[in-house]
Order: structure tokens, then C-alpha cells, then sequence
């Protein structure tokens, strides 16, 4: 490696310890930013040097701890959503027997008589069967609507799922490659030092 080569890499390195020393305030950027500003923010503002970027320690770890908060809450919300998902199911089981009991019951009344006796007064058949099929449609407006809402729920939780995955593949991808920058960094370092020990 050339003089120069070696001075560029102790200035570098300098310059990156200095840095981490005197560590000015943790940016605003990494307190209240969404994750993918914060992502952004990080990719803008750390220095490159010969393909690999330098990111302050307290940055990354502050980095860490926001992905995982940010995968704690979507964990939360998915345990949510399947909840709201399970109570919905039972809404529609619940709704769709009672619809099969009520066009039971309205099978059985016109088979067995032409008029029937509600509420002690006697109701001819064709009555009886508009009040019933009203309540059969009421009914089912309320299942159809369940059902929309379960598969709204759904949707939404398939949907944020993914975001978890790619957000955690992402992290995890990152996550590879600042470790294996710093390991490279440090074996180069130690490579430096010890041919300079050595020469």
C-alpha cells in the first residue's frame, strides 16, 4: 500500500474516531422519523470511504433499538388484527345459523299451515312470509357486512405482514452488511498497524 493510501486511512479513521468521541446530539431524524426516513437519513448522512460507510455506534445502536420498536408494534397490531379477525368469524358463524334456523322456521310454518298466530293475532301466510323474508334479508345484509369487514381485517393484516417480513429482511440485511463492514474494517486496521509494526 502507498504512503499516501496509508495517510488517507489514518486521517479516515481519525476523523471517524474524533467523531465518535465528541458525539454531537442524537438528530431529531432517528427520534421522531418514520423508519423509512430514518433509513434514509442514515444512508444520506454517513460518510463512505473505499466502498464502505462509516455510521456512528450510538447511531446504530439508536437505528436497532427503533427497528425493533417498529417490529414490536407491528407484531401488536397483527396479534390485533387476528383478534378483531376471530371475533368477526364467530360473528359470521353466529349469524349464519341464525339465518339457517330462521329459513328452518319458515319452511316448517308454510308447510304446516296457511296462517299463523303472531304475537295472538292470526297472520295469513303471505304476511307471515314478508316478515320473515325481511328478517332473513336484514340478516343477511348483516352477514354480508361482516363478512366484508372480516375480509377488510384480513387484507390488512396480510398486508402489514408483509411490511413486517420486508421490513425485517431489510433490517436483517443491513444489519449483515454493517457487520461485515466493520469486521472488514477492523481486520484492515489491524492489517495496517501490523505492517507498519512490521516495515
Amino acid at each position: 500500500m502507498s504512503p499516501l493510501r496509508y495517510l488517507s486511512t489514518a486521517v479516515f479513521l481519525a476523523v471517524v474516531l474524533f467523531n465518535s468521541d465528541g458525539q454531537s446530539p442524537m438528530p431529531d431524524a432517528l427520534i421522531k422519523s418514520p423508519m423509512k426516513e430514518q433509513l434514509k437519513f442514515i444512508q444520506e448522512r454517513t460518510k463512505i470511504f473505499d466502498n464502505y460507510r462509516a455510521i456512528r455506534e450510538d447511531m446504530f445502536q439508536k437505528l436497532i433499538g427503533n427497528v425493533s420498536d417498529t417490529i414490536t408494534v407491528a407484531f401488536n397490531r397483527i396479534i390485533m388484527l387476528n383478534s378483531s379477525v376471530t371475533e368477526l368469524r364467530y360473528k359470521v358463524d353466529s349469524l349464519t345459523s341464525d339465518l339457517q334456523t330462521t329459513k328452518t322456521s319458515l319452511e316448517t310454518a308454510i308447510k304446516t299451515k296457511n296462517s299463523i298466530t303472531l304475537f295472538g293475532q292470526e297472520v295469513h301466510k303471505h304476511s307471515y312470509n314478508a316478515i320473515m323474508w325481511l328478517i332473513v334479508a336484514g340478516l343477511t345484509v348483516i352477514l354480508v357486512v361482516g363478512f366484508l369487514s372480516y375480509r377488510r381485517s384480513l387484507l390488512i393484516a396480510q398486508h402489514t405482514e408483509k411490511e413486517l417480513k420486508d421490513l425485517n429482511d431489510e433490517f436483517q440485511a443491513y444489519r449483515k452488511s454493517a457487520r461485515e463492514t466493520r469486521e472488514k474494517m477492523s481486520m484492515d486496521h489491524f492489517n495496517e498497524l501490523r505492517k507498519l509494526r512490521g516495515g
